[in-house]
Formats: structure tokens, sequence, C-alpha cells
């Protein structure tokens, strides 16, 4: 019972912590400042790399950063996000553009008790009147994706895929038709470095396996695939972002795989994997 309530406790006391640190006027004026300030330097030729302009709000790394500079130079459209594997949707790399620049879309998690933390939140968040995102709750697999996507009422363009779960991210990008994209980010293996490896499409894959998924060469194939450049990632590496070729090519630059496993985390993950291979 203590266990429980000291676990309660926390929960409460995070987000009250956290909804007083993110909601302030002060941050979302700031990002609609930046996302202005981008625009003029769109139209005066004077746009910085993409890789300087991360930061974090919601996201778990910098994405929040990168992704409203992106949405800040090719336009946001559709404003309606898919985020395929979700969490509870409040650490996610959608959360930042439904709060703070009234985006709508679909949280997807296999994990009912998370969804519920979400469901509450944006309850409240950004205020109490606001059109809530859809939760789904759902294993997503290649033969159940675009349907249960379809039957939670989207399809055709939207503006912002996320993919995070942890293994066969790849197989699901690969299978999705039901949602056409501008923007992708999904997560990589870093440790496959520069080989060109996808771990098998396993319907019930088991996270416990440590070494699963695909490597950003594979990733760059299957969007070449799909019509996509990769654009960028996270500081670390694991979250690979494309866009969809045509838009913003003359301000948003394909870049090499290369470019983005520079940080000493990737380097130490290639490493502890080549040791393991060897």
């Amino acid at each position: 019972m203590l266990k429980q309530a000291v676990k309660n406790f926390l929960k409460k006391h995070f987000y009250i912590l956290k909804v007083g640190e993110k909601f302030t006027p002060a941050v979302q004026i700031g990002q609609v400042q930046l996302f202005h300030y981008y625009q003029d330097c769109k139209r005066n030729n004077t746009l910085p790399a993409l890789k300087d302009t991360g930061f974090k709000v919601f996201s778990q790394f910098e994405e929040d950063g990168k992704l409203l500079f992106i949405f800040s130079v090719i336009g946001m459209q559709s404003k309606i996000f898919v985020d395929i594997g979700s969490n509870d949707g409040v650490n996610s790399n959608c959360a930042n553009f439904l709060i703070n620049f009234g985006w709508h879309g679909l949280f997807i998690d296999s994990d009912a008790s998370v969804l519920e933390i979400g469901k509450k939140f944006y309850s409240k968040y950004p205020d109490p009147w606001g059109f809530p995102p859809k939760f789904l709750c759902k294993k997503v697999t290649r033969e159940n994706l675009n349907e249960s996507i379809q039957n939670a009422g989207f399809e055709g363009e939207i503006d912002l895929l996320s993919i995070d779960l942890d293994g066969y991210d790849y197989w699901i990008w690969d299978a999705l038709e039901i949602v056409r994209p501008r923007v992708v980010i999904v997560e990589t293996q870093v440790e496959f470095g520069l080989k060109d490896l996808v771990s098998p499409y396993e319907k019930n894959f088991s996270e416990e396996i440590k070494y699963q998924g695909a490597s950003p060469v594979a990733y760059v194939k299957l969007a070449e695939k799909k019509g996509y450049r990769l654009v960028g990632a996270n500081d670390y590496g694991h979250n690979m972002i494309f866009i969809k070729n045509g838009v913003g090519e003359e301000f948003i630059p394909e870049v090499s795989v290369e470019s983005i496993l520079n940080h000493p985390f990737a380097k130490q993950k290639i490493k502890e994997f080549e040791s393991l291979i060897k």
C-alpha cells in the first residue's frame, strides 16, 4: 500500500511540476515567435542548419525544436499527426504541436494504463475545452495497421508520422499506406552503423531481444522507395527524420547517413556492437 501511495504521489506531482514548466504563456509565445522568425529567415535566405535548431519541451530528446523548424519552413497544412508507439502521448514528438499549435491526431499504444494517463492529461490541458486527441489501445502489426488507423478516423494526407516501437518500426513504416505523411520521424538502431541490416519481421516480437530493428542505411533505402529523403536526426542519431520528396528541398536538403552518426553516443554504440560480432 505504501509503495503504491508513493507511486501515486510522484505521478500526481510530476505532472503538476511539468505543467508549471511547460504551460506558461511564455513557452507558447516564444515558440510562435520562433516559428515566424524561421519564416523570415526563409524569405531572407538566412536559415540555420536543422542540426542547430533542437530543443526539448515534450519530446524525449531535442526533436521538438527540430520538428518546429521543419514545419516553420515547409508550412503546417493538415495539422494532423499519427503517433505509433506513443506511450502516454505526453512525452511525445507530437505533443508540442497539439498543445502549442492546435494540431489534432492519434496516439497508438498497446499499454492501456499509459493511455489512460494521456486521456486524463488531455482532458485538462492545454485547457478543458480543447478538442482532445484520439487514443487507440492496440498492438499494431503489418496485418492490422492500416485498417486500425482508418477505423480511428485517419487517412490521406497528414503532416507528421512518429513511430517508436522499439523493434519492428521498419516493418510498420514499410506496411503503412492509409496515411501519407509529409514528415516521418522513426527510431533506428545506431548500433548497426553503416551496415545494411534489418531484423526479420516477427508478429509477436519480444522487447527482451537487445539488437533488433533496422540500421540507418536500411531506413534510407526504405525512405527512397517510399519517396522520402533523410534530412537529419536527434543529436544521438537514433531518431531519424525524413521529409517527403518535393517538399522544401531547396531549404532543407538531404543529408548523409554518416552525418547523423557523429555523436559520441552513436560512436560508442557502434563500437560495442562491432566488438560483439567480431
